[in-house]
């Protein structure tokens, strides 16, 4: 009877389930399936061996990572550039999540969020040529009109790598801030408005109701994005730390993070075992700190959690 009950009701809901197959055979596919080829970070692989005949070696293709002199530097940067990209991402994305949402011409309030979203289309290509137009020593726009403006000498933005942690930062927020706006903007709309009439009688202000009504509301979804890029933190957009710098040998010490010293280590020595080593040890940490902040999540308050 019970195989029966169940038989019946995959029959009643077998158009949901027909629905499901296309996400499900792509999750398949483009995800699990690939993961049998996590072998070869432990293989000195060889091409006419093929993968599975290629002998074993161990843990040593990850010694490239972790006895380079560069180590420490590639770990720090991306572990620092990616906390301060989700700490700004989701301070800016919020404030103007609200700010549009504040907007009550609806034809404006489209156009704002088509506008924010503009960038996050771009490509890092474009990213980049826009950053070289702004930088440019010889006709970069804040060389030859802002600083020579206020009289001050022109700098080498390429060759000082002091500044590239506050380029680096704004050109991913100014890009990818649009996303996040977008998800906030859908949680706030979400939000009874009989909250903001009753808080509004009650003699409330435009602040005192964003603080005790919206963010409070928002909290679900910032812990929910908050934990999906914490599963993230160790890798790094490759783009944006290869493309906008130009790849400037200069500006390496600010610049290079664990996705492009991989990258350089393949060019000149076309290690593929290497790569996947280091893709490897980036999902295993990026996994045990998703692990490790939803327990925290869990501890502080259990509804909130993802799991």
């Amino acid at each position: 009877m019970k195989k029966k009950s169940r038989l019946s009701v995959y029959k009643q809901h077998w158009p949901l389930y027909l629905m499901m197959l296309p996400g499900l055979l792509y999750l398949l596919i483009n995800n699990y399936i690939p993961m049998g080829g996590i072998v070869i970070a432990f293989k000195k692989l060889n091409f006419a061996k093929g993968i599975f005949a290629s002998p074993w070696c161990g843990l040593d293709n990850f010694k490239f990572l972790f006895q380079s002199k560069d180590a420490w530097i590639i770990t720090r940067n991306t572990l620092l550039y990616n906390v301060a990209f989700i700490a700004v991402n989701m301070i800016v994305g919020i404030a103007v999540a609200i700010l549009i949402c504040e907007v009550r011409n609806n034809k404006m309030k489209k156009l704002y969020q088509s506008a924010i979203l503009l960038p996050f289309l771009m490509s890092m290509v474009i990213l980049s040529y826009i950053v070289y137009a702004l930088l440019s020593s010889e006709n970069g726009l804040i060389n030859n009109t802002i600083l020579s403006a206020l009289g001050k000498e022109p700098v080498q933005w390429y060759q000082q790598p002091k500044y590239w942690p506050f380029i680096l930062v704004f050109a991913n927020c100014w890009k990818g801030v649009g996303y996040g706006c977008l998800i906030y903007i859908a949680s706030i709309i979400g939000i009874d408005l009989s909250y903001y009439e009753a808080a509004s009688l009650d003699g409330a202000t435009k602040w005192q109701q964003i603080t005790k009504i919206t963010l409070p509301s928002l909290v679900p979804t910032i812990i929910t994005l908050l934990l999906l890029n914490i599963g993230r933190i160790f890798y790094s957009d490759f783009g944006l730390f290869y493309q906008v710098p130009m790849n400037s040998g200069v500006l390496f010490p600010t610049t290079n993070v664990i996705d492009t010293y991989v990258y350089r280590a393949l060019i000149e020595r076309g290690n593929i075992s290497m790569s996947s080593a280091a893709g490897v040890y980036q999902s295993i940490v990026g996994f045990a700190i998703v692990m490790l902040s939803n327990w925290v999540v869990r501890k502080v308050d259990k509804e909130q959690a993802l799991f």
